[in-house]
Formats: structure tokens, C-alpha cells, sequence
């Protein structure tokens, strides 16, 4: 059963590339987990989450993991509940599920590469061996154009779900927030080129006007850093720690290197935050229409 529909206004970017960007009406459907039909989805998602290190993560027992509590979560989809989605949001209790190969594997590999940042590995280190705190993992990841404003009600429902399940005495009484996500990486050429491809409609590359959306909802980087989910930078501002790492399977780079130079991203915020961060999110990526 659906839990609600979202009518968001998505630009076609298939249409002809010598003509203004069209954007068509999508009814986006939010339902809980199907773990009948949305397995092989989420482990795709789950794979472009984590990128190249996906394989060593054990991301089909972590899929497990998340279709186990369909109450707690969400998933977008546009064609009924019996297809694939193209969007998710789930968290887990890092701590319940410390036996599950694939938090043991997460959380050796986030305590590795928050190594880089003293700070960042102390408090990480601290808050998940310590009984008193309950450490919540946060996953979300959508397909690529996938438009940002579905995303803030996903989060307004995760916050209700969190609230029902303590109501019932389930494991989700959260402290602290882990948040995994990705971002990557412009040389001032690359920016360079893409200036120029914003200045010549209809020309960019559908990988450019994926690039492009991202940069204009944000402000130039100074690092030449950008996120994949522009959302990303509104939960970094909640964050009590934030780390961008290098994959560990990236492959050395160069001039000739083809793709984007990606990265990881790691945010630490405190659960009491959720809340509000929802409603920041709620504000910030209105649909077109409603600002």
C-alpha cells in the first residue's frame, strides 16, 4: 500500500539536444520495503552508494538487512508497488546488528578511513563501543536525475517511523547518526569545461547536466569538491563531524582518466537533529511550484 504520492515536476533529459529542456509531471510513489521485489534494486543502490569498494562490503547481506524492517524506511517507485524503485531511505541499528556480516565489514571500514581525521575517529570510535549510545547507520541513494525534492518527505516519514517504533519499545531510540554518501571531485579545468557547457544550452552530455544540477544548487567549491545529493550539504551543516576519504579500490588517475574522480563521504550527527533537519530539508528543496 502506498504511503503517499508526490507529483514533481522532472526535466526530460532524453529529449533533443538542440531543444530547451522539457519537464514532464511524475506521480512518485512512496511505499515501506517489499522484500519480494525489491532486492535486486536495493542491492544496486546499495553498490552505487558505496562504489568501487562495494564488492569487499558485503552490500547482498546489508540489502538483507534493510528489506528486514519494512516498517522503518522507504522506498520511491512509479509504477505500483509491485515494481522496482528508484529511491530509498532506510536506517539501521548498527549495535542490534554488530553479528551481520556486513556492519562488521562497515564498520571496520568507516573506523579505517576516519582514521584520516583524529577527531572524526576518536568520536566515531567512542560513540559505537560505548553501551550507553545507540548508533543509527543511514542509507539513502537514488537513481541518477532522480529529482532532490522527493527526498525531504522520505525523511519527515523516517522521522514518525522513529518515533512509532520507540513508542514500541523497538531498537531505534537513536544518539547518534551515521550518514554515508559519496561526492566527487572537479579539476579547475573540469570546471572550466563545465562553465562553458552551462553557457551553450543543449550542449552538455547527459554526465555533464548531471553535474550541472548539482553545481548550481550549490556554491562554486573551493576544493572543487561536490556532492552527488545536494541534500548532502544541508545534513553536513548538522554534523558534529564530516570526512570526505578515498576509495579503497580507486584507480590511480591521470589526464586520459575517463569517468569522474569520486569519492566517500562520512557525516556524524546527533539523533536529537533529525528532526529538524528534516524540516530544513523540507524548506530548501521545495518542489518547483511551492517556493
Amino acid at each position: 500500500m502506498s504511503k503517499r504520492k508526490n507529483q514533481v515536476n522532472h526535466e526530460d533529459s532524453d529529449s533533443d539536444p538542440e531543444d530547451t529542456p522539457t519537464f514532464i509531471d511524475v506521480d512518485f510513489d512512496f511505499f515501506g520495503f517489499n522484500a519480494t521485489v525489491d532486492y535486486h534494486a536495493i542491492k544496486r543502490l546499495l553498490d552505487q552508494l558505496f562504489g568501487v569498494d562495494a564488492e569487499g562490503l558485503s552490500t547482498h547481506a546489508l540489502a538483507d538487512l534493510v528489506l528486514s524492517q519494512p516498517h522503518i524506511g522507504t522506498t520511491i517507485k512509479t509504477d505500483g508497488e509491485e515494481s522496482s524503485p528508484y529511491a530509498f531511505l532506510s536506517v539501521l541499528n548498527i549495535g542490534v546488528h554488530n553479528d551481520n556480516v556486513s556492519i562488521k565489514s562497515l564498520v571496520e571500514y568507516m573506523l579505517a578511513k576516519s582514521k584520516g581525521d583524529n577527531a572524526f575517529y576518536e568520536s566515531l570510535s567512542t560513540v559505537l563501543r560505548d553501551p550507553q549510545c545507540q548508533v543509527g547507520l543511514v542509507l539513502c541513494e537514488r537513481l541518477i536525475n532522480m529529482p532532490v525534492p522527493v527526498i525531504p518527505p522520505m525523511y519527515r516519514m523516517l522521522v514518525d517511523e522513529l518515533r512509532d517504533a520507540v513508542e514500541e519499545n523497538e531498537p531505534f531510540n537513536f544518539t547518534h547518526l551515521i550518514f554515508v554518501s559519496r561526492v566527487y571531485k572537479l579539476t579547475p579545468e573540469e570546471e572550466e569545461a563545465m562553465t562553458i557547457a552551462r553557457q551553450q544550452p543543449g550542449k552538455a552530455s547527459k554526465r555533464q547536466k548531471s553535474q550541472n544540477s548539482n553545481e548550481e544548487t550549490n556554491d562554486r567549491s573551493p576544493d572543487g569538491v561536490y556532492p552527488f545529493h545536494p541534500e548532502d550539504e544541508e545534513i553536513r551543516k548538522f554534523a558534529s563531524h564530516h570526512l570526505i576519504f578515498p576509495y579503497s579500490n580507486a584507480q590511480p588517475r591521470n589526464a586520459e582518466s575517463f569517468g569522474l574522480d569520486t569519492a566517500g563521504r562520512l557525516m556524524l550527527v546527533p539523533a536529537a537533529q533529525l528532526t529538524e533537519l528534516a524540516r530544513v530539508l523540507g524548506d530548501v528543496f521545495q518542489p518547483p511550484g511551492n517556493v
